[in-house]
């Protein structure tokens, strides 16, 4: 009896665990980030962004552009409904789907964004949202990328810029 071969290789094992790794130290980041500012960890909407870069990161969504861009454009569209039409369950619903048109539209297609106008809607957020934690967070996710995956990891992230 002949046993399945296992695809798993031990470059692949480190790659996944050097991801792992950094998907821990920058969640840790976060939590630091968020104990010192005055918004809450419950409100900061970068965990799956997280996911997605260190445990992805070739993967298009978790380029810079659909990164920061999803991140912008989806809170863009949180703030635009709740001045328009208020908090609500029905206006923060209208808000994601209308956010991930927009995303598509603007080429920064990035799925973890989506919760952004959730939040902003359903707790209605101020506008000062869109700069942080959204903007600044979505800069330093960068940054911290960048770092992790070129420096630590040895990797070579992004695959484009734009």
């Amino acid at each position: 009896m002949r046993l399945p071969q296992n695809n798993i290789s031990w470059p692949k094992i480190i790659k996944v665990a050097a991801g792992a790794a950094g998907g821990a130290a920058a969640i840790a980041l976060m939590e630091v980030l968020a104990e010192r500012t005055t918004v809450p960890l419950l409100f900061v909407p970068f965990a799956t962004s997280i996911v997605l870069v260190m445990g992805s990161p070739e993967a298009g969504p978790a380029q810079p552009r659909a990164l920061v861009g999803g991140h912008l454009v989806s809170a863009a569209v949180g703030l635009l409904l709740l001045q328009v039409i208020g908090p609500g369950p029905w206006a923060a619903a209208t808000a994601v789907g209308l956010a991930i048109i927009a995303m598509h539209a603007t080429r920064t297609f990035h799925p973890p964004a989506g919760i952004d106008p959730l939040v902003i809607v359903v707790n209605n957020m101020p506008l000062s949202f869109f700069v942080v934690p959204v903007a600044v967070g979505a800069c330093l996710l960068v940054a911290f990328a960048y770092i992790w995956h070129n420096v630590i990891r040895h990797g070579s992230w992004p695959t484009r810029w734009l």
